[in-house]
């Protein structure tokens, strides 16, 4: 059975790599492991070890506690699991764009964004 806190931490990592548009192949190539067990990790299925967790931190760029941001104690763990919605591809795919766009163009997006979703 997943614990919901390796759950989180699994979607922390392919949130992060999606984000620096990297492939399971290759954060596994960077760590030294198989691509097959990334998807484990990232599904929850499979906990990570402190030591496999540092090394795939140190692979995409961000501190260990990047990956548990967001688990609250006083809250739900489940809820927020379920109510993320980074885990939706489209999403993420939007998100890495936007932030591939110029900063002033990007803030300028955003403007926009806000005034459209006011509007809605």
């Amino acid at each position: 059975m997943k614990h919901p806190v390796d759950v989180h931490v699994g979607k922390r990592v392919r949130h992060r790599r999606w984000m620096v548009g990297m492939t399971q192949q290759q954060l596994a190539d960077k760590v030294g492991i198989k691509f097959q067990q990334i998807q484990k990790y990232e599904t929850g299925m499979n906990r990570i070890s402190a030591s496999r967790l540092w090394d795939i931190a140190d692979a995409l760029g961000v501190a260990i506690s990047f990956f548990f941001e967001g688990l609250d104690q006083s809250s739900s763990i489940v809820e927020e699991i379920d109510g993320d919605i980074l885990a939706d591809k489209e999403a993420l795919m939007l998100v890495r764009s936007y932030y591939a766009i110029p900063e002033a163009q990007r803030r300028r997006l955003f403007d926009l964004a806000k005034v459209l979703s006011d509007a809605a």
